[in-house]
């Protein structure tokens, strides 16, 4: 009866230690990010930005992919560079899809990799400087920045 437990035990184990191998952009972001960028990816004012309609926007000015990687919440993750690179993608598409550059190349592995050490210790400043690089740009309203 032990051993039929063990191997029990053992099987299950091993089926989450492989589940957890694949990355699952949806779930990393309730575990990781939820937190602070909420359900919806609006933020919270004040402490945390909103993600919807305006993350991709960085994506349009030089430096601002590699903000995305670099700040501290992405930098600092637990997540292994493989499952940041996918929660990033998976980001960008289900709060900013309608903001992504046409020629988006999603986020690899060894990009991030690159770009997420040492994290960002002056976040305001780059962040207020790219988002006036995406102000001058056309189109880019002002006011969804907060």
């Amino acid at each position: 009866m032990k051993r039929v437990a063990v191997v029990r035990i053992a099987v299950i184990a091993g089926a989450l230690f492989a589940s957890s191998a694949v990355a699952d952009p949806q779930l990393d972001y309730m575990l990781h990010c939820r937190g602070c960028h909420g359900p919806d990816g609006g933020g919270a004012p004040g402490a945390a930005p909103s993600f919807r309609g305006q993350v991709a926007k960085f994506l349009w000015v030089p430096g601002g992919r590699e903000y995305l990687i670099h700040v501290p919440g992405t930098a600092q993750s637990e997540l292994n560079d493989a499952h940041t690179a996918a929660l990033l993608n998976w980001i960008v598409h289900e709060f900013s899809a309608s903001e992504l550059p046409a020629d988006f190349v999603p986020y690899s592995e060894a990009e991030v990799a690159r770009f997420r050490r040492p994290p960002l210790t002056d976040v305001y400043v780059v962040r207020r400087e790219l988002i006036r690089a995406i102000q001058g740009r056309e189109g880019a309203p002002v006011e969804e920045f907060k």
